[in-house]
C-alpha cells in the first residue's frame, strides 16, 4: 500500500467515525428530550411539549409546512443566486486590480460588519414590497461573505500560476475561468457555505416581520398563539431542510474541488 492509498483509507475511516459520532449525539439528544418531557415531565409541558405532541402536530401540519417551505425557497433562491454571482464577479474584478482593491478595502471593512437585520426597517420602508425588502436583506447577508472570500482567494493565488498564464498569453475570460476561479475556488466555496447558513437565519427573521407565509411566519404565527408543539415542529422541519441542503452543498463542493481531496 502506497502513501496515497493509506491517506485515502485514513480519511475514509475518519469520515465513518465522524458519521457514527454525529448519529450517536443525535439519537442521545432525542432520547434525552423524551426522558425530560414525555417520561418524567421535568420540563414545562406548555413550553416544551414532548414527542407525543410534536410528531402528531408535524404530521397534521405537513401540508402547511411544505407550502411554507415552497414560499421560503421562492424568496431565498433568487436572492442567494444573485448574491453569489455578484460577490464572485465583483471579487474577481476588484481582486485583479490591486489599486482598486487598495482603495475599496477600507470601505468594505467598514460596511461588512453591519448586521443586515439592522436594515430590515429601512428595507421595508424604502422598497415597494415585502418580497423585495426580504430579498435585499438576504442578498446583503450572503453578498459580503462571498465577496470577501473571493477577494481573499484571488489574493492567495500562487504567483507562479499567474506567471505561467502570462507566458501562455492567457487573458480576459480565459485567464478568469482557467486560472483565477479554479485557484480561488476553495476560498470562494468557504464564503458561499457561510453565506448559505446565514441566509436561512435572515430568511426566518425577515419572514417574522411581515410575511403571510413561509417558515419564519409559521413559527412566529403559532408562537403568538402559544402552540409550541407546532413551533418546535416548524423549527425541526426547517433544521432538517437546512441539513439536507448543506449535505447537497458539501457533495457539490467535494465534486468541484476534487483536486483538493486526499485520495
Amino acid at each position: 500500500m502506497n502513501r496515497r492509498e493509506y491517506e485515502w483509507k485514513l480519511a475514509q475511516h475518519d469520515r465513518r467515525i465522524a458519521r457514527c459520532g454525529a448519529s450517536l449525539i443525535f439519537i442521545a439528544s432525542i432520547c434525552s428530550y423524551a426522558v425530560l418531557t414525555d417520561l418524567t415531565g421535568w420540563l414545562d409541558p406548555v413550553l416544551f411539549p414532548g414527542w407525543s405532541v410534536i410528531l402528531p402536530e408535524m404530521l397534521q401540519s405537513s401540508d402547511e409546512l411544505f407550502r411554507g417551505l415552497f414560499f421560503s425557497l421562492r424568496l431565498l433562491v433568487p436572492a442567494l443566486a444573485a448574491a453569489i454571482f455578484a460577490g464572485i464577479a465583483l471579487g474577481v474584478l476588484i481582486g485583479m486590480r490591486p489599486r482598486a482593491k487598495l482603495v475599496l478595502m477600507p470601505l468594505f471593512r467598514a460596511l461588512n460588519p453591519i448586521p443586515p437585520t439592522m436594515l430590515i426597517p429601512y428595507a421595508i420602508a424604502v422598497l415597494p414590497s415585502f418580497w423585495l425588502s426580504s430579498a435585499a436583506i438576504i442578498f446583503l447577508g450572503v453578498f459580503w461573505p462571498v465577496l470577501m472570500s473571493t477577494l481573499h482567494g484571488v489574493a492567495m493565488l500562487e504567483p507562479r500560476w499567474l506567471d505561467n498564464a502570462r507566458c501562455l498569453e492567457l487573458s480576459g475570460r480565459r485567464l478568469v475561468f482557467k486560472v483565477i476561479l479554479p485557484g480561488a475556488a476553495p476560498q470562494i466555496f468557504s464564503g458561499i457555505g457561510s453565506g448559505l447558513i446565514f441566509s436561512f437565519i435572515l430568511l426566518t427573521v425577515a419572514e417574522m416581520f411581515g410575511a403571510k407565509a413561509g417558515m419564519g411566519f409559521y413559527v412566529q404565527y403559532y408562537a403568538d398563539f402559544a402552540e409550541y408543539g407546532k413551533v418546535l415542529g416548524g423549527i425541526l422541519f426547517l433544521s432538517a431542510v437546512v441539513l439536507v441542503i448543506m449535505a447537497v452543498f458539501d457533495r457539490i463542493q467535494r465534486r468541484i474541488l476534487h483536486w483538493t481531496q486526499k485520495r
